[in-house]
């Protein structure tokens, strides 16, 4: 993975590997990386809070990686995940992070 283009950074777009749907969209350092292909759960760092945390590690809504796709120029990344817990994947509470439609200015 290239590391080297948002100061330490890739995106990674999570999909819910039965439903297809996008559930989030978080950031990855390489420590995070690591602890993802390591534990198998979706590991990110925090911007704002600068630490890494796992998904659902207080909620217990964690998201199981069942694959990872990497992008054509290895910066982005893919998990295709299993939802546990109640499955609500949205600080808010809502089962994905894109539940708004955007309004037209």
């Amino acid at each position: 993975m290239d590391f080297t283009k948002l100061d330490g950074l890739i995106p990674a777009v999570i999909q819910d590997a039965v439903s297809n749907e996008v559930l989030m969209v978080g950031f990855m350092n390489e420590e995070a990386w690591t602890r993802t292909q390591t534990t198998g759960y979706a590991t990110f760092f925090s911007r704002t809070r600068n630490k890494l945390w796992m998904k659902g590690e207080t909620s217990g809504n964690r998201l199981k990686v069942l694959s990872t796709l990497v992008d054509c120029d290895d910066d982005t990344v893919l998990l295709k995940v299993e939802r546990e817990g109640d499955g609500h994947v949205c600080h808010t509470g809502e089962r994905t992070c894109f539940y708004r439609t955007a309004e037209p200015r």
